[in-house]
């Protein structure tokens, strides 16, 4: 994975799914972990790897789940606090395409997903009612709820 410590940062590549499905984007966090925050699903990009075939391998780990990228929708540069430690990412966010009889479109409940040790819960939230949620980067609150999704370049900081 693109992700190393220098100049007191942790500096990583991440590619991120933005999945919409009839008003909602499926989101997802670590169950039973200290950050009880939801973020998009994706991950670090691998070194050769281009960040679309990353969402690809990332959503077939963690879900079992074939995913089509569609275009690309933000770039983010993103500087938070994890842990700590002082995170500069840089997240290049897609479109994602689930199969349209992909049993995560069950709206009804969540979808447990699984990351190296780590349990994972995805669940789908109406994009009109995400300023109710712990959503990072926060940016996507708003973003996200727009009727229309355009390109954007988003420097995200906190």
């Amino acid at each position: 994975m693109i992700s190393i410590d220098i100049a007191g940062h942790r500096f990583q590549l991440r590619a991120a799914a933005v999945v919409l499905h009839d008003g909602h984007v499926l989101l997802h966090r670590v169950e039973g972990g200290d950050d009880l925050f939801w973020f998009l699903p994706g991950g670090r990009v691998e070194p050769g790897e281009d960040a679309q075939s990353a969402l690809e391998r990332e959503m077939k780990e963690e879900l079992n789940e074939r995913v089509e990228c569609a275009g690309l929708l933000h770039v983010v540069e993103n500087f938070f606090e994890h842990e700590g430690k002082r995170n500069h990412e840089i997240g290049l966010y897609f479109r994602v395409e689930l199969d349209p009889k992909s049993v995560l479109l069950d709206k009804s409940r969540s979808h447990a997903g699984v990351e190296a040790d780590k349990r994972l819960e995805f669940r789908w939230f109406a994009t009109d009612r995400l300023h109710e949620v712990d959503l990072r980067p926060s940016f996507l609150c708003e973003s996200l709820s727009r009727r229309h999704l355009d390109f954007q370049h988003i420097v995200q900081r906190g």
